[in-house]
C-alpha cells in the first residue's frame, strides 16, 4: 500500500465521520425545534385555561364589588389582549398586564369578606391557582429546552452546521422584573 492510498482512506475516513456528524447534529437540531414548538404549545393550552377561568372570577367578584367597575374593564381588556396576541415578546408583554390587572381584582375581593367566604370564588381561587403553577411548569419547561437548543445552536462545531442548515436561536418566554415573577396570591 502506498501514501496516497492511506492518505486517501484517512480522507474518506474524515469525510465519513463529517458527514455522519453532520447528520446527527442536523436530526438533534430538528428535534430540539419540534421539542420547543410543542412546549410553546404547552404553555398556550395552559394559558387557555387561565383566560377561561378568568371571566367567570370576574362575574363572581362583580357581584360582591359593583363599584369596581375600572378594575373588571382592565382585567377584561387585558385578558382579550393576552389572547389576541401570538409572538413572544408581544405574549410576555399582554400576560405581565394580565398579572397585574388578576392582582387588582384579587386585591378587590379581599375586601369582601363575603365574597371571600363565597364557595364558588373559593373554587375558582383554588383553579386559578393550580392553573397559574401549572404555567409556571410550562414556563421552565419551555425555558429549559430552548436552552438546550440555543447551547447546541452556539457551541462548535454544532454551530457550523447549524448556520448551514438556517437553524435560529429561540426566545426565553420571560416576565419583566421580579414583581410580575410572582403569582397573585390571596391570603384570606
Amino acid at each position: 500500500m502506498g501514501t496516497g492510498f492511506v492518505v486517501l482512506i484517512v480522507i474518506l475516513a474524515v469525510a465519513v465521520i463529517f458527514l455522519l456528524y453532520s447528520i446527527s447534529t442536523y436530526n438533534r437540531l430538528v428535534k430540539l425545534r419540534t421539542i420547543v414548538e410543542e412546549a410553546w404549545s404547552g404553555i398556550n393550552v395552559q394559558l387557555k385555561k387561565r383566560y377561561d377561568l378568568i371571566p367567570n372570577l370576574v362575574e363572581t367578584v362583580k357581584g360582591y364589588a359593583t363599584h369596581e367597575s375600572e378594575t373588571f374593564q382592565r382585567v377584561t381588556r387585558a385578558r382579550a389582549n393576552a389572547m389576541r396576541v401570538n409572538d413572544l415578546k408581544s405574549r410576555e408583554a399582554a400576560e405581565n398586564d394580565l398579572n397585574k390587572a388578576l392582582i387588582s381584582l384579587l386585591a378587590v375581593a379581599e375586601q369582601y369578606p363575603e365574597l371571600k367566604a363565597n364557595e364558588n370564588f373559593m373554587q375558582l381561587q383554588h383553579q386559578l391557582s393550580i392553573v397559574e403553577s401549572d404555567i409556571e411548569k410550562s414556563r421552565r419547561f419551555y425555558n429549559g429546552l430552548v436552552r438546550e437548543k440555543n447551547i447546541v445552536i452556539d457551541t462548535f462545531p454544532s454551530n457550523i452546521i447549524a448556520g448551514m442548515f438556517s437553524f435560529s436561536k429561540s426566545l426565553f418566554f420571560e416576565l419583566e422584573n421580579e414583581e410580575e415573577k410572582t403569582v397573585p396570591q390571596v391570603r384570606f
